[in-house]
């Protein structure tokens, strides 16, 4: 099972999951799981697909947002923002270490007016360093 970390009352970051990980997430409150992690990334890992039909199955939301090696663009934070801010339960993002996923929901609340250094410390309380996308995490915050 993966360890689906808190990073606000409403939002979680995890590892890969997997099908009987949906299960868990519903339990646990969430209402949408946003994926973050590439097809193909890892051949083994399960796929996007497999992820979304046993969310649907469980009567939980999907969303995937794929960070790739390129990086972060600024469609896919605003995407997360819109998955952040649709629904009333949990969201659980997972790539694959929970560190995208975490960076990424920093951006999108850099962008939408959040306190960098307390964006920082949540990412860091939940065992995630957001350092080295400091710099784009106080220019979105500074717009």
């Amino acid at each position: 099972m993966s360890e689906f970390r808190q990073l606000t009352d409403s939002v979680l970051a995890s590892p890969q999951i997997s099908v009987e990980d949906v299960g868990a997430a519903k339990d646990a409150g969430v209402t949408l799981i946003v994926n973050n992690r590439p097809d193909g990334e890892e051949p083994s890992a399960p796929q996007s697909d497999e992820i979304e039909a046993a969310a649907r199955a469980a009567g939980i939301d999907y969303a995937a947002i794929p960070i790739g090696h390129a990086g972060f663009s600024e469609p896919q934070i605003d995407q997360m923002i819109d998955a952040l801010s649709n629904g009333d339960g949990k969201v659980l993002a997972y790539c694959r270490s929970g560190t995208r996923s975490t960076l990424l929901w920093a951006l999108a609340q850099a962008k939408s007016g959040g306190e960098p250094d307390e964006i920082a410390e949540t990412a860091m309380a939940a065992g995630y360093d957001v350092t080295p996308i400091r710099p784009m995490i106080d220019m979105l915050a500074a717009r």
